[in-house]
């Protein structure tokens, strides 16, 4: 069960509150650190994938821990954004409520035998979002350039993704949950 998968997933997790504690510092340095980590933290989705399915050591455990791991990160990081003033608080309740939204869709679709796999928009949701929030990380002004704007151009191209892709689920849900009662 605690593979070298689910470890590395699990380190995901407790990276958080690093990241967390560093922003509460603001200042260049703080930030740049709080980046760094965050950019580890990513990293780690990429890495524990590839073990796994290098290994063979998909678990279940391991299907439950990497999504969580991913919200965890990624919903922390953007409501501590809006405790410091650098995210619409409006952007991150929908970013935030989406995430909800699909894994409570995933929990009742796994107890009705149904699989709602991540579709492409999904997954372009958590690519931009990552990208979205190093620049907002940074905050400060980098080599001249206003990184904290652009993070939050970014953020916005997340949140048109977040909110398609979770159209996407609600929908794939819906007519699968309905294909066996004749109603599709």
């Amino acid at each position: 069960m605690w593979n070298l998968a689910n470890k590395i997933t699990l380190l995901r997790m407790l990276i958080t509150p690093l990241v967390i504690v560093l922003l509460y510092f603001e200042g260049p340095a703080a930030c740049l650190l709080a980046t760094l980590a965050f950019i580890v933290a990513s990293l780690t989705d990429w890495v524990d994938g590839y073990v796994a399915r290098r290994e063979n050591i998909v678990t279940s455990l391991g299907k439950f821990l990497d999504p969580l791991a991913d919200k965890v990160l990624i919903c922390s990081v953007l409501i501590m954004f809006v405790a410091l003033g650098w995210a619409p608080a409006w952007v991150v309740i929908v970013i935030v409520c989406r995430e909800l939204v699909v894994t409570g869709l995933r929990a009742i679709a796994i107890d009705e035998g149904i699989v709602l796999a991540a579709d492409k928009f999904g997954k372009m949701k958590t690519v931009c979002q990552i990208i979205a929030i190093v620049p907002i990380m940074l905050h400060y002004p980098f080599f001249g350039l206003d990184v904290h704007l652009l993070g939050t151009v970014l953020l916005y191209v997340a949140l048109a993704l977040a909110v398609y892709s979770g159209f996407n689920y609600c929908r794939d849900f819906f007519r699968n949950s309905c294909a066996p009662c004749g109603q599709a």
